[in-house]
């Protein structure tokens, strides 16, 4: 292998040295709390090493970091990690030493690996708009569907989101629970004949009453497709004729004698429908099935399973850095999630307000701090966060002032 040019090699070590030393200006002036019993879970960092790929340093203690804040300005790490899982023995050298205690249920939303998202295609910023939309619907089935209370949501730093759940009973669930889970939350070989339940239901113009499917109109996923159902009987009993026509025939096997008919099922069997009766008419279960699809697609979670099931996993540590951007691995209060904005609310202060000197490798736009800045390819000034942010990504080089 040819060794790389010399004056490229030089860049890349000032590189590096600038953005340890300026994590470490960051951490010399930031807060960094620890997540709960700190000194049962595993600790990991990765440094800024000079050799090609990347050196985890893991399997330390609570001991082995003695004071966190002092421990992040003295080492600079470029990632810091803390376990899920909590043992008698973090520091023990293989997992199998460990101990294991129990684990908090840890869900990882990456942008780049959402459906329809193209990673050359998208932009960075537009990615994590989405990804906040499926970070909203995660949170509703966690807070809704499961009920749980202690949920800590946190801004990666990098391609997406974590919610840490930390409820009473989550923490001595196996692998085999935890993946009951996820396939919940992905909806995962989900179709509505597993939400019908069989109802004696009276009424319709029967003599006697009969068994009928119904959907669940208390919680679940039963519920989410009824109440998406229901919504969408009560939007085309408002509308003119012609267009209920055209908005029910705009569903898969749904034609026009069908869709004049569920008109008027809509209005003669309203009170079934509401009481969650899918079977008032044939079309009626194809409008169902229909709707339940939609419902499974857009309101599930594409979450990334191995990181929910693994009850050892290493995730990163809220307050510190991401070595990959320079943004913060950012704490949101639940109350500020909707309007959280990473690529303002997690650029550090400690970058802002300086202008630095890069040399620019990959040329394109970067969206941060709520402008759009267009990088050139060559050596050019910019505001230090968005040269951190290009350095770290590999787009850019510290160019001598």
């Amino acid at each position: 292998m040819t060794p790389p040019p010399v004056r490229s090699w030089r860049m890349e070590e000032r590189t590096r040295a600038y953005l340890r030393g300026r994590f470490g200006d960051h951490y010399g002036r930031t807060s960094v709390s620890p997540p709960p019993q700190p000194n049962e879970r595993e600790w990991g960092h990765i440094p800024w090493t000079s050799t090609s790929g990347t050196t985890m340093v893991r399997h330390r203690s609570w001991l082995d970091v003695g004071d966190l804040e002092a421990f992040l300005e003295r080492e600079r790490p470029r990632h810091v990690y803390f376990s899920a899982g909590t043992y008698d023995d973090p520091g023990a050298g293989s997992m199998s030493r460990k101990g294991w205690r129990g684990a908090d249920l840890v869900f990882d939303l990456d942008a780049d690996h959402l459906p329809g998202v193209d990673p050359e295609e998208t932009t960075y910023g537009d990615m994590l708009r989405e990804c906040k939309g499926e970070l909203l619907d995660l949170l509703d089935l966690l807070e809704d569907d499961f009920g749980f209370e202690d949920v800590t949501v946190v801004f990666s730093g990098g391609r997406g989101y974590h919610v840490h759940v930390r409820d009473d009973g989550v923490r001595d669930l196996d692998r085999s629970d935890r993946r009951e889970i996820v396939e919940y939350v992905l909806a995962e070989d989900l179709d509505l004949e597993d939400l019908l339940q069989r109802e004696l239901v009276a009424g319709m113009g029967l003599e006697n009453p009969t068994q009928k499917r119904t959907l669940s109109t208390t919680g679940g996923w039963g519920k989410r497709v009824h109440d998406n159902l229901l919504a969408f009987v009560d939007e085309v009993r408002e509308l003119e004729e012609e267009d209920a026509m055209e908005r029910l025939q705009s569903f898969e096997g749904i034609g026009d004698g069908s869709a004049s008919k569920l008109i008027d099922v809509f209005d003669q069997s309203y009170d079934q429908i509401r009481r969650g009766n899918v079977e008032v008419h044939g079309r009626f279960l194809t409008l169902a099935r229909r709707i339940a699809e939609r419902t499974f697609r857009e309101e599930s979670a594409p979450i990334d399973e191995p990181v929910t099931t693994d009850i050892n996993r290493l995730i990163r540590l809220p307050g510190s850095l991401h070595g990959g951007t320079g943004l913060a691995v950012q704490r949101i209060d639940r109350e500020d999630v909707a309007e959280f904005d990473p690529l303002v609310d997690a650029v550090p202060e400690t970058f802002v307000g300086e202008t630095i000197n890069v040399d620019v490798i990959e040329p394109g736009e970067i969206e941060l701090g709520g402008d759009t800045f267009r990088l050139e390819a060559g050596a050019q000034s910019v505001p230090e966060y968005v040269g951190i942010f290009a350095m770290a990504r590999g787009h850019a080089a510290k160019d001598r002032e």
